[in-house]
């Protein structure tokens, strides 16, 4: 008789790579959203604080050390500052020290040697200004969470009204003609003029009106670039007039963006005939772009298994 063989035992062992492998990619799926994206608000708000709230509220402690008088140093602010004087200032208080020694003599002593240099660092407009910025900072500083100072929102609260206010001036009549004026200027400097307006279509494409948006009128999907190779474009409108009469049919020109950079792509002309209209918003084109087709938009997914996926279409007596 046939001998059976031995049990592989190989058949009920775990896998214990594959395994591993498997939960730490199906972990990393769950996690790294969620960490870019914290990622992302967190560098998002540094840039933010650094670049544009950081400057505001830079200016804000200057104009309270030249214009407001509070809050008031007191002795012992100037006494801490003494140290941190430039070698001129030192050199200059070093001349009134020997002056009033030689005319005080045994009278000059230690502690009125302190008062009569309070007196005089109080008479130095620039000692008063970096004694003053001292004590602005220090009470700048003073409401934190953590290590995180409450203070340093004001910069970004005072940059949203002056982005606001930008935006409401603009809407009227003076601010248009104002606006339009600074952009025919900056169209005539060399270098910025071919970098500023690619720059400006992108940011009014993403934080514009509705009104900067239309140059992208539909979303549409087209062969290309060959046939049997469909790309998902957006329409700016309709094509040249001698196109358009070569072709003898409506034409529309048909920007399609790159991935994953959909500022970049190509400008073609296409039959009208031979678009498909596809019922997606631009963002969500932008979007499925961007993300490399991940991001379907819901309305446009096929569910798995679809038996008319793969469903022959019915043929006419003409093929």
């Amino acid at each position: 008789m046939p001998q059976t063989p031995p049990p592989d035992d190989n058949e009920h062992k775990p896998h214990t790579g594959n395994n591993f492998r498997h939960f730490f990619l199906r972990g990393l799926a769950i996690v790294l959203p969620t960490v870019l994206t914290i990622w992302l608000l967190i560098v998002s708000y540094q840039f933010v604080q650094n670049r544009i709230a950081g400057p505001i509220n830079q200016g804000l402690r200057t104009l309270i050390v030249h214009a407001a008088p509070w809050p008031s140093p007191t002795d012992a602010d100037y006494d801490e500052a003494f140290e941190g004087l430039t070698q001129q200032q030192l050199a200059v208080w070093r001349v009134v020290d020997g002056d009033l020694k030689s005319t005080l003599g045994d009278a000059y002593t230690p502690a009125k040697q302190i008062d009569r240099r309070r007196a005089w660092m109080k008479d130095q407009t620039a000692v008063v200004s970096l004694v003053r910025s001292g004590v602005v900072q220090r009470w700048w500083n003073s409401v934190t969470i953590g290590t995180w100072v409450v203070m340093d929102l004001i910069g970004l609260v005072v940059a949203i009204i002056l982005i606001y206010f930008v935006g409401w001036l603009v809407g009227s009549y003076i601010g248009r003609r104002l606006y339009q004026g600074g952009e025919d200027l900056v169209n005539r400097l060399p270098l910025i003029r071919s970098v500023y307006p690619s720059i400006k279509q992108v940011t009014d494409f993403f934080v514009g009106s509705k009104k900067d948006r239309s140059q992208f009128s539909a979303v549409v999907a087209v062969e290309y670039p060959r046939k049997g190779l469909w790309s998902v474009g957006l329409v700016t409108g309709n094509t040249m007039r001698n196109i358009q009469e070569r072709a003898g049919q409506l034409c529309l020109t048909v920007f399609i963006p790159s991935s994953p950079t959909p500022f970049t792509g190509y400008v073609i002309t296409v039959p009208k005939a031979d678009t498909i209209d596809l019922p997606i918003t631009i963002e969500e084109a932008i979007k499925f772009t961007v993300s490399g087709g991940v991001l379907v938009p819901p309305r446009q997914q096929i569910a798995e298994h679809n038996p008319k996926l793969f469903t022959q279409a019915p043929t006419t007596q003409d093929e």
